[in-house]
């Protein structure tokens, strides 16, 4: 992960991270093997510089974290989810480019 901005999420605190966040959570499932997790990061990286303050933006390693994966459906990364109070607002599955996740994030504001 390129940028300190973007927090590192997983099973064990997701729940407190994510779920419980006062803010819109913008989390990036992703694998290291996955070509276009590699793409859509700097993506990612980008958005958590933009919008500090206003969202929170991390990332779930599916091969180490296979619960939260499997508990939201994950079926192909890289899939970006944005959480607010707790559920679900939308989802994209893909290397997506910026304007369609800042167009998610937007929703959430």
């Amino acid at each position: 992960m390129a940028s300190e901005k973007v927090l590192a999420f997983g099973d064990s605190n997701f729940e407190t991270e994510v779920l419980q966040s006062p803010i819109p959570v913008l989390v990036d499932f992703w694998a290291p093997w996955c070509s276009p997790c590699k793409a859509v990061a700097p993506v990612v990286d980008a958005l958590a510089e933009e919008y500090e303050g206003k969202i929170k933006v991390g990332k779930v390693n599916v091969d180490e974290n296979p619960a939260t994966p499997g508990k939201y459906g994950i079926r192909g990364i890289p899939t970006v989810i944005l959480f607010k109070d707790g559920k679900v607002m939308d989802q994209v599955v893909g290397a997506v480019p910026k304007p369609q996740l800042e167009a998610l994030i937007k929703k959430a504001l």
